[in-house]
């Protein structure tokens, strides 16, 4: 079985933690949350943007969760499909869980939106920031992750926020970071999976941020499941997606590993999709596992 210690040593050296010193750069009424424009650090002499939305009635310390994006071939989106900007509607959770009494940090992930540096080969510059760090035996999955940690870092350093209650949320290419983002860094207490959970056994294609040198020795992703607790994850998928492939057997696989605890999972009729119903069962678990003994 595959250990935590081997996972990270596989994400290979990582950047350099730094205080965000996070600056607000606008704000805008967003009706029953505040939407705000950031900006922090990530590495010493890297700051990106970011959206935060708070809810009005914040009379209290809020739970605070990480929304990840997803990919689509659209280098261009990033943040702003998840605030309701752009993009897909039922791509905004980062707004409907404001909405519902969450604070939650929408950032560009590297190479996405804002961050997208080379607008006229987006997927080349993708693939430039996996080589560049392959060659220095680095990963980008690494530095992805590193960068979540700040976004948490963010979260923490926030008084609206509750520091214990920290979740994370993604679909497709968010999806796949749910479930290795509470491994790297477990002040994730929830997390949900929706359409990424397909082991690299049976992927159609290995996305670039996953490209992980040697993991198949160690195991796939059923085994970086197992390093989760289970009552802290949600996997959600579609019964025709080929990024939701092998869900139930994943969820045998990791009954017979966890010594507590049972894994939390549903799968629904349908292709790669982050349907109204998908999202209430994730903002259910969400609220069931951040909110409880919410005085």
């Amino acid at each position: 079985m595959m250990k935590r210690d081997t996972l990270l040593e596989l994400l290979g050296p990582l950047p350099s933690r730094v205080d965000p010193e996070t600056r607000v750069l606008a704000e805008v009424d967003s009706g029953s949350f505040v939407r705000r424009t950031i900006e922090y650090s990530v590495e010493p002499d890297e700051r990106i943007t970011a959206f935060l939305c708070l809810p009005h009635n914040r009379n209290k310390s809020l739970p605070g969760v990480y929304c990840f994006h997803q990919h689509a071939g659209n280098w261009m989106l990033g943040k702003s499909e998840l605030v309701g900007l752009a993009g897909d509607p039922d791509q905004a959770f980062a707004a409907e869980l404001a909405e519902r009494g969450f604070i939650t940090l929408a950032p560009d992930a590297i190479c996405f939106e804002d961050r997208c540096h080379d607008v006229e080969s987006p997927d080349y510059n993708h693939v430039r920031q996996l080589h560049s760090r392959l060659i220095r035996g680095q990963t980008l999955l690494g530095k992805v992750l590193h960068d979540v940690s700040a976004g948490i870092d963010v979260l923490q350093t926030m008084p609206e926020v509750d520091p214990e209650r920290i979740g994370f949320i993604g679909h497709s290419y968010g999806g796949r970071m749910a479930l290795f983002a509470p491994v790297f860094d477990r002040r994730i207490k929830a997390s949900v999976c929706n359409c990424g959970s397909t082991n690299y056994r049976e992927m159609p294609g290995i996305q670039f941020d996953f490209v992980l040198p040697g993991i198949l020795q160690h195991g796939d992703i059923e085994d970086v499941v197992c390093l989760v607790d289970p009552a802290n994850l949600l996997i959600l998928g579609g019964d025709q997606d080929k990024w939701s492939v092998g869900i139930e057997s994943l969820v045998k696989y990791a009954k017979k590993t966890f010594d507590h605890g049972v894994l939390d999972f549903e799968i629904y009729p349908g292709g790669h999709q982050f349907t109204a119903e998908m999202r209430e069962r994730a903002y259910g678990f969400l609220s069931e596992q951040l909110k409880k003994d919410y005085g």
